[in-house]
């Protein structure tokens, strides 16, 4: 791991972050956060997302709050290692959607002294691992796990449920398809008639 000194204070680098969750558990802003601090740190800073999130900005990182960052879109994992090898911290979004070869992405640009920022769900609409998000969780050096509130009670949410139709796993949507749920909640919607709880597997 390369270590450094600024201002004599000890930074060090080459680390993998991770920020999971449920859909507007505010992920995205935290990575925004992230960003932004090492902008300020006079760092270099680059931040991909997946091509194909388009829904509001093509290349912007956007919250649902409207908070904007630049960022370059690319169609896969291997794409951030070719463009982001000569910066400081990496920040990408909506790892979900990338390919598994993303964890290995991530592993060489740590070991190469790169801080890499990754935010993303955990988990899908039917409360299954998501993508590449469970193993870069594992090789995380930090994890940090952020939450939304749910509607129907105001306890912490677990799960992003789905209110349209559709069992594709991957459906880009905002509140008008999403509702962010705690357990119990989430467990009293897939209910079904005879009282027995229908619990996808």
């Amino acid at each position: 791991m390369t270590v450094s000194y600024k201002n004599g204070e000890m930074m060090r680098r080459g680390r993998v972050e991770v920020v999971c969750g449920s859909m507007f558990s505010g992920k995205t802003e935290e990575l925004i956060r992230r960003m932004k601090r090492a902008q300020l740190a006079h760092q270099k800073v680059e931040i991909f997302k997946p091509a194909i999130d388009v829904r509001y900005s093509e290349d912007e990182v956007v919250t649902h709050d409207g908070l904007t960052i630049p960022s370059t879109p690319v169609e896969n994992s291997a794409s951030i290692l070719l463009l982001g090898s000569d910066t400081d911290v990496i920040g990408i979004d909506e790892a979900q959607f990338f390919d598994e070869g993303l964890v290995d992405i991530c592993n060489e640009l740590a070991n190469k002294g790169i801080r890499v920022i990754v935010a993303g769900l955990d988990m899908d609409y039917t409360g299954k691992p998501f993508g590449p998000m469970p193993n870069l969780m594992a090789i995380a050096d930090d994890v940090t796990k952020v939450h939304a509130i749910c509607p129907r009670c105001g306890a912490l949410a677990y799960v992003s449920h789905r209110i349209v139709e559709g069992d594709k796993q991957v459906l880009l949507g905002e509140l008008g398809e999403y509702e962010p749920l705690c357990r119990e909640c989430y467990l009293e919607v897939k209910r079904g008639e005879s009282g027995e709880v229908k619990v996808e597997r």
